[in-house]
């Protein structure tokens, strides 16, 4: 059986959660997000009371940081190859990684570039940024401003490894997820 894999990625507080949840709640294998768990441990280990953007200033380590989420990524989709589903839905993919250490500067090495070259998805949809459903939080530290940089950031570095990311329309919830199911035609 084919198992395609559809990664819901935008900037923080876009909605994809949301759909993923729907997705799930619809029967779909739903891999979640890890990064807001790593930001809540970080954050306890470092100074919460320090409001930033870039979760990276509550580690010590911030490479290793990002490493443990290019690591936790690939091996959701490496737990997806032995799924017998026609899709596997994933909220954020590993470029993320690479276009969140862009809009942070950060530097990195082949290995994170060949960990997006070598575990490809079948399609990205790209949730835009919407100022209406914007809502910060405890792990979601970003500015509206900041989260329309990180989705320019998601679409330059999904385009650069090749993909064609598609955009969800700003509807609610339901009309979203038809949207996605509608677009990949799934039988």
């Amino acid at each position: 059986m084919k198992n395609d894999k559809v990664v819901i990625t935008g900037a923080p507080g876009t909605g994809k959660t949301s759909i993923i949840n729907g997705l799930e709640n619809k029967g779909f294998h739903c891999f979640h997000e890890i990064i807001r768990d790593m930001t809540s441990n970080a954050k306890k280990e470092g100074e919460p009371e320090a409001f930033v953007s870039n979760p990276l200033v509550f580690v010590e380590d911030a490479l290793q940081f990002n490493k443990d989420l290019l690591s936790g990524r690939t091996q959701h989709y490496k737990n997806s190859l032995e799924l017998n589903v026609p899709i596997s839905f994933f909220d954020r993919g590993i470029p993320d990684v690479l276009a969140y250490m862009d809009f942070f500067e950060q530097t990195y090495g082949k290995e994170f570039i060949s960990a997006c070259e070598d575990h490809r998805y079948d399609s990205i949809f790209i949730v835009p940024p919407w100022q209406e459903i914007y809502i910060s939080d405890n792990e979601r530290l970003e500015t509206f401003d900041e989260a329309e940089k990180i989705h320019d950031a998601l679409i330059n570095t999904y385009t650069k490894f090749g993909y064609d990311p598609i955009i969800v329309p700003k509807n609610p919830v339901s009309d979203r997820i038809a949207f996605i199911l509608d677009t990949i035609n799934p039988n």
